[in-house]
């Protein structure tokens, strides 16, 4: 029942264009901000239904650089729709393509690629050895000039060991991989694989600013780095579940599957002058 009132007024609340998101007491700029809603995904549909495909596409394969040891696909299994309005993103322990594990990786690259905005999504986060889920940017001009030039803004991310920790990031020319500039979030009270939490940027030409729950724990201006501020073009969101890498190491005996990152939405406002 509560479940259906919330739905209800996450409905309601969509039906208004024009929405004031001010979350942070200790942020006054951030509260004198207004913002109305640019784009979004709310994820309703059937139960097993793929993501919409005018909003995603999919990276399939393995090994993004990090030493991954899943491999991504496009198959319902991965990624789809559980029927409660989330997306569901599930890491499985099966033998595919010469890896011991799927999952998916899916991006708005080529159909919605934002420069500026508020950029959120509703999230509950898997837990294990070994997982490792995220919620990110990449510059869009990645194909010309490679990365870290294209920047990356990791929005979210997390280590399946460390449950009550997520991670924001900001990697570019200079500032990349171990030397990135990032800060960790921990709860006060319980952990990210127990509860739906609201991951955010808020993202200008001066400043990119990180929240979890609307508290703001990251602020990076181009004056706060050692190389090329790269932020101001457009960028794609990233949604995925990886499987091992050099950050978080490979599963353990303790690690379970199948692992499911449920998100409930993503949605992007653009700031109103």
């Amino acid at each position: 029942m509560i479940d259906s009132i919330l739905r209800l007024l996450q409905t309601l609340a969509m039906a208004i264009p024009l929405v004031l998101i001010t979350g942070c007491s200790d942020n006054p700029a951030s509260s004198e901000r207004r913002w109305e809603l640019a784009w979004s995904d709310e994820f309703d549909g059937a139960a097993g239904e793929r993501p919409d495909s005018t909003k995603w596409g999919y990276d399939i394969g393995t090994d993004w650089g990090n030493a991954q040891l899943e491999y991504d696909t496009d198959r319902a299994q991965n990624v789809s729709l559980d029927g409660q309005g989330r997306l569901a993103i599930t890491a499985r322990q099966e033998s595919y393509e010469d890896q011991a594990y799927t999952s998916a990786r899916i991006v708005t690259r080529d159909k919605f690629e934002p420069i500026y905005g508020r950029i959120e999504a509703r999230i509950l986060l898997p837990i294990g050895q070994g997982i490792w889920p995220a919620f990110w940017l990449l510059g869009a001009n990645i194909g010309t000039v490679g990365w870290p030039q294209c920047g990356e803004v990791d929005i979210m991310e997390y280590r399946g060991q460390e449950p009550a920790v997520t991670h924001g990031s900001l990697h570019g020319p200079g500032y990349f991989g171990g030397s990135a500039v990032t800060r960790r979030y921990a709860l006060t009270d319980g952990r990210f694989n127990e509860g739906f939490h609201l991951f955010a940027v808020e993202w200008s030409d001066y400043s990119i600013e990180w929240y979890v729950d609307d508290q703001l724990f990251l602020v990076v201006r181009p004056q706060d780095i050692s190389g090329d501020w790269v932020f101001n073009n457009p960028f794609y969101i990233i949604l995925n579940v990886a499987v091992g890498g050099n950050w978080v190491g490979p599963p353990n005996d303790q690690t379970t599957f199948p692992q499911t990152m449920l998100i409930d939405w993503v949605r992007v406002y653009r700031e109103i002058k």
